[in-house]
């Protein structure tokens, strides 16, 4: 496996791939990698000739406050990681080299609509930052497949608008959420709870599940939301949001919309933590 830190290079390994015909499936990745990013990894390598993975702290998409400076750097351990699950390549680049005029002097994609609410609220530009480092990595590797979870659920959903509508031929693979065995999606903002708060963060996922089972069982949307958020706030969370909305758009329940999706982020501490769930709603449901 190569370990990449330069445009030039990464351009130089891939381009002899590319004209032979390999197809090339694209991993990205911000580091501090845990099993839910080695399954996109190991999606990917079931799929492709050529896997790269990219290990970059994206300053674009962290807001004022936010934990940037601190959110973990740990290259030599990722490395390893993905080594052992069978990828190619990794680059690894410095902020200079993605932004050489500066974060405030380079060219930003906003992606309309499916970036605004939810976590668009609570983090105004943070989509844009996504959307803008991942559109670049599109471009430097140029992969035929690329692979993110669903546990961010409104980040692929920002992903796939972005590839229709500036036509990247890119096909996006969204992989289910790895949980730990109580249910807790992993994450790697997960290290910041300390060890009374993991034991309380699986009720995220449990009251998730209620909320689900409460739709599916033909309970109004309204009630069973208000409900969750109680149950959360009784479990200890501060919650920024809990919504039901349209699984393929993000867009409102109506009264005929069936597939859905739960989405919910919430506080524990100091650490946010979010999950989403899909939930087909019966036809005798409101909105």
């Amino acid at each position: 496996m190569l370990t990449l830190h330069d445009i030039a290079e990464l351009r130089a390994h891939l381009n002899p791939q590319r004209r032979d015909g390999q197809r090339i499936a694209l991993v990205p990745t911000m580091g501090n990698l845990h099993a839910g990013h080695l399954a996109l990894v190991d999606a990917a390598r079931r799929d492709a000739d050529v896997v790269v993975a990219t290990i970059f702290v994206n300053p674009l998409q962290f807001g004022a406050g936010e934990d940037f400076e601190r959110y973990p750097r740990t290259l030599e351990a990722d490395t390893q990681a993905l080594a052992s699950h069978g990828c190619d390549i990794v680059f690894a680049p410095s902020p200079e080299t993605l932004y050489p005029q500066g974060r405030d002097h380079h060219t930003q994609v906003s992606v309309p609509q499916v970036a605004d609410g939810l976590c668009g609220t609570n983090r105004p530009g943070h989509f844009t930052g996504v959307a803008t480092v991942v559109s670049l990595l599109f471009h430097l590797v140029q992969p035929d497949t690329a692979y993110f979870g669903r546990k961010d659920y409104q980040q692929l959903t920002v992903i796939r608008k972005m590839v229709a509508d500036l036509h990247f031929p890119i096909d996006i693979v969204g992989v289910p959420t790895q949980r730990a065995e109580d249910g807790l999606a992993l994450s790697s903002r997960n290290a910041y709870l300390s060890t009374a708060e993991r034991q309380r963060a699986p009720a995220l996922y449990r009251v998730l599940c209620q909320v689900r089972d409460a739709l599916q069982g033909g309970e109004p949307p309204a009630p069973a939301l208000r409900e969750g958020l109680a149950s959360l706030a009784a479990e200890g969370f501060k919650p920024d949001y809990l919504e039901l909305r349209r699984t393929q758009d993000l867009g409102p329940v109506a009264l005929e919309t069936r597939e859905t999706i739960l989405l919910v982020a919430a506080h524990l501490g100091t650490t946010r933590l979010i999950d989403n769930l899909p939930v087909s709603l019966p036809r005798q449901s409101t909105a």
